[in-house]
């Protein structure tokens, strides 16, 4: 393509975008129903009303600044780039220390471990664990997103992603009617594995975020070297 044609197109598109309509219309009505729903549950619980403000941060702060699992782990497969990848292992690092304390500060000391009863989602390791995994993978790469970069997209005005979040809602409520049936063929014979309970909840923190790090230093040099955004 000549650089004429480049250029004439450039003009075209920069008019298309001028003739688009202004989203700040868009965006004081929604501000003013979020301030009205903040004031509806203020009334009703002061709970909601503060969960319904941390939903609100988390989804800004989750839209600007594009986290997704499924792009942590696309674009380093077809761009090169680990951005994201980075963002979410020093997400991981940050949550091991604050689950860590949390932890602590109910076992303390103890050498008997009782995990079912030990804040976090502690659950059975096997395969289901596998097949969870492959068919998510499968589902978010098709899909374009993980469950927080799909809702984040609807929120843009992705019209298409409300399939997605159809699926989504199909899929938990067969999985949750189903899950009786998958508890008694793997999940309730596979091995619950807690880490701290063979080497120690300090030590058990420690190695997490030394191969947390390590692995950060390991993608930002991928990064460095097949980043084609960069080159």
């Amino acid at each position: 393509m000549s650089s004429s044609k480049i250029e004439e197109l450039k003009k075209r598109r920069q008019k298309e975008n001028k003739a688009k309509s202004s989203q700040i219309p868009y965006a004081a009505i929604f501000t003013v129903v979020a301030i009205v729903i903040y004031g509806v549950f203020l009334k009703i619980n002061l709970k909601y009303s503060t969960f319904w403000i941390i939903g609100l941060l988390i989804g800004f702060t989750i839209q600007r600044s594009r986290f997704c699992f499924t792009a942590s782990f696309r674009d380093p497969i077809l761009v090169g780039n680990t951005s994201v990848l980075k963002a979410i292992i020093i997400a991981f690092i940050i949550m091991t220390i604050g689950f860590a304390l949390v932890q602590y500060i109910f076992v303390g000391d103890s050498e008997i471990f009782d995990i079912y009863n030990i804040p976090g989602q502690i659950h059975p390791v096997g395969i289901h664990t596998a097949i969870g995994a492959i068919i998510f993978g499968i589902g978010m790469v098709i899909s374009g997103g993980c469950a927080s970069g799909t809702l984040m997209r609807i929120g843009e005005g992705f019209i298409l992603q409300i399939v997605v979040l159809v699926g989504f809602i199909v899929g938990t409520l067969l999985g949750a009617r189903q899950y009786e049936f998958w508890d008694k063929l793997f999940i309730s014979k596979s091995p619950t594995v807690y880490i701290p309970q063979y080497i120690g909840l300090p030590i058990a923190m420690i190695g997490q975020i030394v191969i947390l790090i390590l692995l950060y230093f390991f993608v930002d040099w991928y990064d460095r070297k097949n980043n084609l955004m960069m080159m």
